[in-house]
């Protein structure tokens, strides 16, 4: 299996290239694929507060005896907003994963109507210059979000998180985030809950390069620079979907397999709220 290079953030630290997504995992079986997924290669783990695995993360996280060589994500909820807030909430993700350290800390929806998503990047900020997360970011945000982000704080997230797949490749977004030095990573990166994987373009592309839809279309996040987290929960399936490095994609069929834009699966940021 080739290796995939890592990413160079904005704040000087690397990212994985495919990252191992946990939703809707439990504890128990969140701790058994984490382990399984560093033993097949992976370095990049994803959770969350809402996810109600980040126990089942940081079990795995410890016993996989590599704790250092991953980056542990997870990510503050809507209902812990504002400043004081988020600092809680952090220290209560801490506990639960046992860690000392977030890797990866994000805002995991920013609920506008609410509006406390930029105290909450206030707090997150100085969490990070307190050693207590290593990088910073968002997910589900816009470039209006972002913006606001940089204008009132001088600090732009490392990372946004966002839906995204053939069917949603979110390319005036990814624009904006090569601006201005954000790494895409993708949720949902095979179109959860779609009929992306049974695509006839898709399918057709696979067959020429003898491989599976699902590895082309992790090879097409890869040649567009976004970081995917595929979830699976077998080993053979973590391996497979983590195997995409010597896939090589023409422009054209990059471009062809992006024009299958229909829209988004999942919520709208400026209307989706997730407390």
């Amino acid at each position: 299996m080739a290796d995939l290079a890592d990413l160079t953030l904005n704040d000087g630290h690397t990212l994985p290239a495919i990252g191992f997504g946990t939703y809707p995992l439990d504890d128990a079986q969140a701790r058994d694929a984490v382990v399984s997924a560093a033993e097949v290669g992976y370095r990049l783990v994803d959770s969350a507060v809402n996810y109600g695995n980040e126990a089942g993360v940081g079990a795995g996280a410890r016993d996989t005896g590599i704790r250092e060589q991953l980056v542990v994500t997870t990510k503050v909820p809507g209902r812990d907003h504002g400043y004081d807030e988020t600092l809680r909430s952090l220290d209560g993700s801490l506990q639960r994963l046992g860690l000392d350290r977030v890797d990866l800390y994000l805002i995991h929806w920013p609920n506008p109507s609410v509006d406390r998503y930029v105290d909450t990047w206030r707090a997150m900020v100085a969490a990070r210059d307190a050693g207590k997360v290593r990088s910073i970011g968002v997910s589900n945000f816009t470039e209006a979000h972002l913006r606001r982000l940089a204008d009132e704080t001088g600090v732009l997230p490392a990372v946004n998180q966002v839906e995204m797949h053939p069917y949603f490749a979110q390319a005036r977004l990814r624009a904006f985030h090569d601006e201005h030095g954000i790494v895409t990573e993708a949720w949902s990166p095979l179109g959860r809950r779609s009929d992306l994987l049974d695509n006839d373009v898709l399918a057709g592309l696979a067959r020429d390069k003898g491989v599976s839809v699902t590895r082309l279309v992790l090879a097409w996040h890869r040649a567009l620079g976004s970081v995917p987290l595929p979830k699976a929960a077998s080993r053979e399936h973590q391996a497979e979907n983590l195997d995409v490095a010597g896939i090589e994609l023409t422009d054209d069929e990059v471009a062809a397999i992006s024009a299958l834009e229909r829209g988004r699966i999942g919520g709208d940021p400026d209307h989706h709220e997730e407390m």
